[in-house]
């Protein structure tokens, strides 16, 4: 169920040609497993296929770039030769260099692009359609959450300098939604000026340019360490 009554997207707001860059080419050492998170099993598949099954469900989709290495590519083989809108690109040394491998890769007359983490497989349906809905109104929007933590700052690592405000805060998620046009732009000034970035939004950011908060749902984690895969668990199971 959703947290802040995720409003549902009628079938006449579904936006046409959303280019989808899936990166699923991080390591994830935190995980402390065998292999990198995205390729975990979770109720009976790999990380991965839940948010490429979801995209594929999905209505205005023209393509998915998966950015993950060559190695591990067999994994989404039968769903490259089942759809033709499944395509590859190589993973980069930091995230914004995978963002720009798949940007490279999207069809030229897509809308916008939509870039979301493998690491991310319990966001819904309703959640993508409503970033990207706000996106094509704005021309940048973000999945978010208030923050319910406390926030301290310290700049030791071992005091605290003072407490942040959280009214003010947001916990960013991805699908992180924005035009093409915008992120060319950004990735140009990112790369001129040699700005490190931390999330995809933060390209726009530096335009600038204005970036939409689409309220999501909380259940929409990012799988980063052990205890995170029975939370995932017990998230799909409350959902059947």
């Amino acid at each position: 169920p959703a947290v802040f009554g995720v409003r549902t997207m009628a079938a006449s707001e579904v936006v046409e040609g959303v280019a989808v860059v899936l990166l699923a080419g991080g390591v994830g050492s935190r995980m402390k497993a065998d292999r990198p998170k995205q390729f975990l099993e979770l109720d009976g598949k790999p990380v991965l296929r839940h948010s490429l099954e979801l995209f594929l469900r999905l209505k205005g989709i023209n393509s998915i770039t998966v950015v993950i290495a060559e190695e591990f590519r067999d994994v989404l083989a039968d769903a490259a030769k089942a759809d033709p809108r499944v395509q590859f690109a190589d993973p980069g040394k930091e995230r914004q260099d995978s963002v720009f491998s798949g940007f490279c890769k999207i069809p030229e007359d897509s809308t916008l692009v939509c870039v979301h983490d493998a690491a991310r497989p319990l966001v819904t349906e309703a959640e993508v359609y409503n970033v990207i809905k706000d996106a094509n109104e704005h021309g940048a929007a973000v999945l978010a959450v208030p923050m319910k933590a406390t926030v301290k700052e310290s700049e030791d690592g071992q005091f605290v300098k003072r407490t942040i405000d959280r009214s003010t805060l947001w916990e960013i998620h991805t699908p992180q939604v924005m035009r093409p046009d915008l992120l060319k732009k950004g990735f140009a000034k990112v790369a001129a000026e040699k700005l490190e970035v931390t999330d995809d939004v933060s390209i726009i950011e530096q335009l600038p340019a204005p970036v939409k908060i689409t309220v999501g749902e909380y259940t929409n984690i990012k799988l980063t360490t052990p205890e995170d895969m029975p939370m995932a668990s017990s998230i799909l199971a409350a959902r059947k």
